[in-house]
């Protein structure tokens, strides 16, 4: 990728986090090569950590459930609120809130709609957008065309949710935060600061949850997590373990450098075995070609030319004596 022979090509700096994406998401092995995970991803035409979703998904029994938050999540926000009937649109949207996740508000919006036969008045009586709805379930039929095109299992988890938010997390783990005070926490991969939105469901609880995901952060006066859901934090180390471990009891500084420089040596020698690789892949390659080209020279010298020997041909002659020849 860094090599390819773009027209106009962009910064460097953008394709080595790109790639840097790809490979926490396990999309991109060590060495930068695709991986199974990566081939499938790219049959979906999402961001690639709402197909990784997707996919991951299929594990938990929930795709069908999960293909409706990516689908949400893949428009604006089906809520509206008239500045002159505020309150009156607020109450409604806490009717579908749930009170540990953003994403799972999405997802009941969704089923209620269906539920009352994705009628337009039912939007408008609820401050729902009848028409970011309607592209919703038609991004949500093309998501579930492309699994049953890649042979996935589609099911529904009914309302064992808790299956969702890990999906959810298996791909947002990366937008990992902690709790620091009430609406106040801290990204756990870089410290920055950032707080709950007041639109969000988890804004209002009694004891908020001490480790979530969020969606994208939005910049305003302070930096606000858009579309937020509780984690637990063993899903955390499961799902994103090139960023959080959990303490093993008992286990000392000295062996957990140990673990780490075990892993990282065997990162390395993915990575060598995979340039070994390409390297004898250009070597055959090279002496494919080279053997191409001389054959190909060869060929070109034994062609046969009037009046020449070559290739066995004899000049004819006339009278036994060779043309263009005197008569003896």
């Amino acid at each position: 990728m860094l090599t390819f022979d773009f027209m106009a090509p962009p910064p460097q700096d953008n394709l080595l986090n790109s790639m840097y994406q790809l490979w926490f998401l396990g999309a991109l092995d060590n060495a930068g090569a695709l991986t199974a995970l990566g081939r499938k991803m790219v049959e979906f035409p999402l961001d690639p950590t709402l197909a990784k979703m997707i996919i991951f998904a299929e594990k938990l029994g929930c795709v069908d459930d999960v293909a409706t938050v990516v689908s949400a999540l893949s428009n604006q926000s089906p809520f509206y609120t008239p500045k002159e009937r505020l309150e009156e649109s607020y109450a409604a949207r806490e009717k579908f809130q749930a009170p540990e996740s953003d994403h799972l508000a999405l997802l009941y919006v969704y089923i209620q709609w269906r539920k009352n036969g994705y009628r337009a008045d039912w939007c408008t009586k609820h401050f729902l957008l009848p028409k970011v709805l309607r592209k919703v379930k038609e991004v949500r039929t093309q998501i579930l065309d492309i699994c049953k095109q890649q042979k996935m299992h589609v099911a529904s988890c009914g309302t064992d949710w808790d299956q969702v938010r890990k999906a959810i997390c298996s791909s947002y783990f990366q937008n990992s935060a902690k709790m620091k005070t009430v609406g106040e926490y801290v990204n756990m991969r870089n410290g920055m600061p950032c707080h709950l939105h007041p639109s969000s469901a988890l804004c209002g609880v009694g004891v908020p949850p001490e480790y979530i995901v969020y969606h994208e952060l939005v910049m305003t006066s302070k930096e606000y997590m858009h579309c937020v859901t509780a984690v637990d934090p063993e899903w955390l180390a499961e799902l994103g373990p090139m960023f959080f471990s959990i303490k093993q009891q008992g286990e000392t500084r000295a062996e957990k450098r140990a673990k780490e420089r075990k892993h990282k040596a065997a990162m390395q020698a993915e990575v060598d075995a995979y340039k070994e690789q390409e390297e004898a892949k250009a070597a055959s390659a090279d002496i494919g070609s080279r053997a191409s080209t001389n054959a190909s020279a060869a060929s070109r010298h034994r062609i046969a030319t009037p009046g020449g020997g070559a290739l066995g041909f004899r000049r004819p002659t006339i009278g036994g004596a060779s043309a263009g020849g005197s008569s003896t």
